[in-house]
């Protein structure tokens, strides 16, 4: 007499599949994806919930709310950021314009990349959590540092108004030109070659441009 066989296990539905660690990731790349499609207007923990076919609650029971679910899209967006500033630290070498010039290609780059992430970063009304302000702070040091080198300041001398103005300004440029970039104001303009071809055959000459002209500043 054979021994009778068991049926097969149903399939584990894409909830009992997770473990708490994937599920948080899912829940992230869920909210990037609605971010980037919806931007913060059409934001729903429902909506991530079902893109990462989960229950509507777990999303609540993971970060407590909308708000400290998109915190942790930000702050992960932040880390992302500085890892892409210092990437272009890497790029420029010793020389401190082409370190801030492609710091600034990094930004864009970055900003086309992550579309969904950059939308959300400097919006106001975020709950500002300890790990949302320290990578914040962390992204931004990046940027001030280069400045720092460009005019030959040591830390902790401080920068005189006119270094400040010229690291807003700097900051100004790449953060309009990833705006206008995601925004599509530049695709007549791009050719074949796409957006990349844009950031280094425009951005990165206008950067250099730019500097160049700033480290004449007292």
């Amino acid at each position: 007499m054979t021994k009778p066989t068991r049926p097969p296990a149903p399939a584990a539905s894409p909830r009992d599949a997770y473990h708490h660690g994937a599920l948080r990731e899912a829940l992230i790349e869920g909210a990037e994806a609605v971010l980037a499609e919806r931007g913060l207007e059409g934001f729903s923990l429902r909506e991530v919930a079902r893109r990462s076919g989960v229950s509507p609650a777990a999303p609540a029971h993971h970060f407590g709310d909308a708000k400290g679910l998109l915190s942790a899209v930000a702050t992960l967006a932040f880390d992302g950021l500085t890892a892409a500033l210092e990437a272009g630290n890497a790029r420029g070498g010793d020389d401190p314009v082409a370190r801030l010039r492609e710091q600034g290609v990094g930004y864009v780059g970055f900003a086309m990349r992550y579309p969904g992430r950059f939308s959300l970063m400097f919006r106001c009304g975020l709950h500002k959590d300890d790990a949302l302000e320290r990578s914040a702070h962390a992204a931004f040091e990046v940027l001030e540092r280069g400045v720092r080198d460009l005019f030959g300041l040591p830390q902790p001398t401080p920068l005189s108004p006119a270094q400040s103005h010229a690291l807003l300004a700097i900051w100004s440029v790449v953060h309009g030109f990833a705006h206008l970039a995601l925004s599509g104001q530049f695709d007549a303009f791009t050719g074949a070659a796409g957006r990349e071809a844009l950031l280094a055959q425009t951005l990165g000459p206008l950067l250099e441009q730019q500097l160049l002209a700033l480290a004449k500043v007292p």
